[in-house]
């Protein structure tokens, strides 16, 4: 399971909504959203994005994407993968739409979901730091410009006939 945007603000409307999901599902808030699921201030979750991202996933056993500047990937285990992005090419409206679905793409092939989040994001990061210079400039980038990224470096990635 993957849960973005509204569905995370539901989640924290619903005592003990972490041990209600599969195992290894994927969070993918922002910090204004990690702030509704933990009832800390964006403020603290800003201050301190590795540890409460590593806290959380452990805390609930979930995979926490918490996104922004430098995205950080956690897993329940203590794998941390730090994303070393920060483009306002990805602050638009519909990218982390297409960040989920890419991750649910990716789980749909049978990749686990720590890796999926992982290779997801790194993907979604780089397809919005190549548009925005294609471009000329990130504050024209859109979430359906990210998605012809994303189908770029898809085919530098792959070998070709697959």
């Amino acid at each position: 399971v993957v849960i973005d945007a509204d569905g995370l603000k539901l989640l924290s409307r619903i005592p003990y909504w972490e041990t209600k999901l599969p195992t290894n599902s994927i969070l993918t808030p922002h910090p204004g959203e990690m702030s509704v699921l933990t009832g800390e201030t964006i403020n603290e979750i800003q201050s301190s994005r590795l540890e409460k991202a590593e806290h959380y996933a452990q805390k609930w056993g979930h995979v926490v994407v918490l996104k922004g500047a430098f995205t950080i990937i956690a897993a329940p285990d203590g794998r941390t993968a730090l994303i070393p992005v920060a483009s306002a090419a990805l602050a638009r409206a519909g990218s982390g739409d297409v960040l989920a679905g890419l991750i649910v793409g990716f789980r749909s092939q049978g990749i686990a979901a720590y890796e999926s989040a992982v290779l997801a994001t790194w993907i979604h990061a780089q397809a919005g730091v190549l548009i925005a210079e294609s471009i000329g400039s990130d504050a024209c980038v859109m979430a359906g410009n990210i998605l012809k990224g994303i189908e770029y470096l898809m085919k530098e990635l792959l070998p070709t006939g697959n």
